[in-house]
Formats: C-alpha cells, sequence, structure tokens
C-alpha cells in the first residue's frame, strides 16, 4: 500500500506536468498567426503604390510600400527616392524619431545627391514641429535652429532656405520667450542681477524678435530698481529710439519721468526706428514643402492592377 501511494505520489507531477506541455502546445498552435509574404514585383508598381498611399493620407501602408521597394529593389535609383517618400509619411504621421531616422540614412548614403538638401529639410521640420512652450525643457528648440541654420548655410538659395528663414526667426522668438520668463521670475524674487542678464540676451542676440521691446523695459525698470540711473536712462532711449509707438516705451517714458528722469529720445521726436518681427508661432503640416520632385511617381504606371501582400499560415 505504501509503495502504491509512493508511485502514485511521484506519477502525479509527471503526468499534470505533461498534459500542461500539451495544452500549452494546442494555445500556442491557436495564437499563431498568419505571416505576411510579400512578392516581387515591379519597382514602379510597388513606389507607386505608395505614393497613392500617400495621395490618400494612408501614411502607415505608405510607408510599407516604399520599405518593400528598398527591400526588393535596394540599388534601383527607386530606393533612393523611396527613402525620402519614407522620411515625408512619417513626418506626416507625426513619428517624427522615425522620419529623422529616414533623413539621417539618406544623408549618410547620398551626401552628396541634390536630394540631400531635403533630407536636411525634413529633418530641421521633424525638429521644429517638437518644440513646446516656453515654459518647459527647451531642447528641440535649440536643434530645430542648428538645423534649420544647416539648411540655409549649406543651399541658400534653394526654396528650402527660404521656409528655414522664416522658421528660423521663429525659433529665435521662442527662445527669446524662454530667457524672457526666466528673467521675469527672477525679477520677481529680488534677483536682479540675474534678471539684467537674461533680458541682456534679447536684446543682443534676439534683437529682432517681438520680445525685445519688453526686454528693454525690463531692463529700465531692473537698472532702476539698483539705482543705475544712467544705464535705466540709456536703455529706455535705446528702446524710444527703435520703438517708438510701442506700448512697452510708454510704460518706460511714464516710469522714468515718475523718478523725475527722462529718456534721451522722446516719442515725438524719435528717428531711425528699427522695427521688430513680430511672427505667429504656427506649426502647420500643410505649409511644408513636399518631397522634390526627383521623388515623385512616374505618371505613366497604373496603380489600379496594384494587389495587396498576400497572407499565409
Amino acid at each position: 500500500m505504501k509503495v502504491s501511494l509512493l508511485r502514485n505520489s511521484w506519477a502525479r507531477p509527471v503526468l499534470i506536468a505533461g498534459v500542461c506541455a500539451l495544452a500549452l502546445t494546442g494555445c500556442a498552435g491557436r495564437q499563431k498567426k498568419p505571416r505576411l509574404v510579400y512578392e516581387e514585383r515591379p519597382v514602379e508598381l510597388l513606389y507607386a503604390t505608395g505614393a497613392d498611399r500617400l495621395d490618400r493620407r494612408q501614411w502607415d501602408q505608405a510607408v510599407n510600400y516604399f520599405q518593400e521597394v528598398e527591400r526588393q529593389h535596394p540599388y534601383s535609383e527607386w530606393s533612393r527616392r523611396a527613402i525620402l517618400m519614407q522620411a515625408f509619411a512619417h513626418y506626416q504621421s507625426n513619428d517624427y524619431v522615425e522620419a529623422i531616422g529616414d533623413a539621417d540614412r539618406f544623408i549618410q548614403l547620398y551626401p552628396g545627391n541634390p536630394a540631400a538638401a531635403y533630407a536636411h529639410y525634413i529633418k530641421a521640420i521633424c525638429y521644429f514641429e517638437q518644440i513646446v512652450d516656453v515654459g518647459r525643457d527647451q531642447a528641440a528648440t535649440g536643434q530645430a535652429l542648428g538645423n534649420l541654420q544647416e539648411v540655409v548655410q549649406r543651399y541658400p538659395r534653394s526654396e528650402y532656405a527660404a521656409d528655414a528663414r522664416l522658421k528660423i526667426d521663429m525659433v529665435n522668438d521662442q527662445l527669446a520667450g524662454k530667457e524672457m520668463t526666466i528673467g521675469r521670475w527672477y525679477l520677481r524674487n529680488g534677483d536682479t542681477l540675474a534678471a539684467i542678464g537674461r533680458f541682456r540676451t534679447v536684446v543682443d542676440r534676439f534683437q529682432t524678435t517681438s520680445h525685445t521691446p519688453e526686454a528693454l523695459y525690463r531692463l529700465v525698470e531692473a537698472y532702476l530698481t539698483l539705482g543705475l540711473l544712467d544705464e535705466a536712462k540709456r536703455n529706455g532711449a535705446v528702446l524710444g529710439h527703435n520703438f517708438p509707438g510701442d506700448a512697452w516705451y510708454g510704460d518706460a517714458h511714464k516710469l522714468l519721468t515718475s523718478r523725475g528722469l527722462r529718456p534721451a529720445v522722446e516719442p515725438n521726436n524719435a528717428s531711425g526706428r528699427r522695427g521688430f518681427l513680430k511672427i505667429p508661432f504656427v506649426k502647420n503640416k500643410s505649409q511644408t514643402i513636399a518631397p522634390p520632385a526627383a521623388a515623385a511617381a512616374p505618371p505613366a504606371t497604373d496603380t489600379a492592377a496594384t494587389t495587396e501582400p498576400k497572407a499565409n499560415n
């Protein structure tokens, strides 16, 4: 009896393990998913289908077809074009990491190709669209500025450079806004010297942005706090000379005259106004330049005959 019980107690775990193994095998068989098998197809057909999916705003499908162009025809002219189209599709779907990766891959493989200008441009735009409000970290802003400047420096006469210059002004306005936010915080907390440093950065580095008049006013305010009257008057004069009709100059003028001081330039007598740019910070994908004509699909290709990838078990 004891032997029988011992034998049964030994056999029971083995039996249970065997049943579990069979059950897991059955589950694995049931969970097996169909595997996509792609037929080799003409490169023109693959590429044109990808372009058709772009027109339909089916970004993921477009990427799949352009990836197939690269996989099935890696040494063709179409493969080179497909990389840029993947970058554009990834950008349109807000997959900026993949889009930047596609652009970098094109630049590394074809650095001297004329279409490399577009690769640099789409990379810069991806960073540009990741810019957040001035109250948060501005790492993407710095990356956007660097890449936009590279587009302008490398391809100064291209259509990409024209758009990049506009966006550089917008990025500078964003960076100036960040400096102003920090400067105001320092001023509120009594760290006047630190605040002055921030406002001076705006005046010296970002003087064509919409934040310059306020920065000059804040300098007047800060220097008066420190008792540096000549510096306060000088910055008030600069503000009046460059922005005589601006509300910030009106405030600075009142502040100085309330202390018995007067800026060197009066609003009605100001001359040589420099002016500044007020640029709305708008990020609109519809305004982004599409891939160059060299990357377009051949018009003669008929996409109606395109077949989807087959599923195989």
